[in-house]
């Protein structure tokens, strides 16, 4: 599986090289028409001030410098108004879709000091009047300003996106971990019984130490099968020859104790629809829920494998209009410290519970041992 890359900002280049053009073809035209023939000087300087426009990004203080020299010189020498006093906040816009307001906000001040600067020099020196500069850079900083925050606007916007991208991604990864977990580290628990079966009556009962081995051969096959179905899936390998295998549901229940039963602890299964009882296979719910609903079974009696030296087990799982109930209970000694670590083990199943809107508990049971009790919402709505 692979998240692609969600950018800071849309391309800026094409649009911004255009107005650029604009920019000094308008610059061109004022000073031409100004009749003072320094057209000369005044596309030199526009051209400085354009050229942070295009250039900014890495660091937000000499785009910003540069362009503030370069008008207040534009303004300090009194050449013709005209559309290059807009590249301050184009300048702006660039720098702070790159950079948070603390640190450009600083240097686009300092910008507008220095335009304001020249304005007060070409005033002195007799080029330019106080009424004619003095309006045009109160609107420069009205425009910069507005052209910060816009620019902060979408670049928030995008580290959202990013944000909802790289925790979707972070969410799916750790469900094919649990997935995983759940999967194949219950055939491995079941390997590990059986193969201990195998070896206490190797001598004595060839028959039974076969069928512990042909139990551990189905089990490896079955974790294999899962296991390379979840990498394919983590690489984003697609095969259309072999589609992806069903989540076990309900209608697995009974092939999951089955495996736990031969040569492990003894397992009580049964099942209620309204206080009759019935076949697991038979109970009416949601896929959703029946696959949580064996993901529960099949994690509890994981863990009845590996932790509590249990010698019989129960499964119940029972309906009512409304509610799902799954519960399994042993006579062991309860799981051990690491049941639930890294985020897997009975904390994955809680997540799992949860998100259909239902509860979770664990711990010691009613008379010795250990219990797991999960109530599912047939609707997905109850209980949150």
């Amino acid at each position: 599986m692979s998240t692609p890359a969600v950018p800071a900002a849309p391309p800026l280049r094409p649009w911004l090289a255009a107005l650029a053009l604009l920019v000094m073809a308008g610059t061109a035209g004022s000073n031409a028409a100004d009749g003072r023939a320094r057209l000369g000087p005044a596309l030199l300087l526009a051209a400085v001030a354009v050229l942070p426009v295009l250039l900014a990004a890495r660091r937000p203080g000499p785009p910003l410098v540069v362009n503030g020299l370069a008008l207040a010189a534009y303004l300090a020498l009194g050449l013709a108004s005209g559309p290059v006093f807009l590249t301050v906040a184009l300048t702006t816009y660039v720098v702070a879709r790159e950079h948070r307001p603390r640190a450009w906000g600083p240097w686009a001040a300092a910008a507008l000091v220095l335009v304001g600067a020249g304005g007060v020099l070409g005033v002195l020196r007799g080029e330019r009047e106080a009424v004619s500069t003095g309006w045009p850079w109160l609107a420069m900083v009205a425009l910069v300003v507005a052209a910060g925050a816009l620019a902060s606007l979408t670049r928030a916007r995008a580290e959202a996106r990013r944000e909802r991208a790289d925790r979707a991604a972070a969410e799916e990864r750790l469900r094919m971990a649990q997935d995983l977990h759940d999967g194949v580290g219950h055939g491995l628990a079941v390997v590990a019984m059986q193969a201990g079966v195998a070896l206490h009556v190797l001598d004595r009962d060839p028959g039974a130490a076969r069928a512990s081995l042909e139990a551990i051969r189905d089990a490896s096959r079955d974790s294999l099968d899962r296991l390379r179905s979840e990498l394919d899936r983590l690489a984003g390998v697609e095969d259309a020859a072999a589609p992806r295998r069903p989540e076990p549901g309900l209608a697995d229940v009974a092939a999951t104790v089955e495996r736990v039963r031969r040569g492990g602890p003894a397992v009580d299964l049964r099942a209620d629809a309204d206080g009759v009882r019935a076949d697991v296979a038979d109970l009416d719910v949601p896929p959703e829920v029946g696959e949580t609903a064996h993901r529960v079974v099949q994690e509890a009696l994981t863990n009845v494998l590996r932790h509590s030296g249990a010698r019989r087990v129960t499964v119940v799982l029972a309906t009512t209009s409304a509610w799902l109930t799954v519960e399994v209970a042993d006579d062991g000694t309860g799981p051990a410290a690491g049941a639930g670590r890294a985020g897997l083990g009975l904390a994955g199943l809680r997540r799992r519970v949860s998100a259909l809107g239902g509860m979770l508990e664990a711990g010691p049971g009613r008379s010795g041992g250990f219990r797991v009790e999960a109530r599912l919402p047939l609707d997905g709505r109850e209980g949150r």
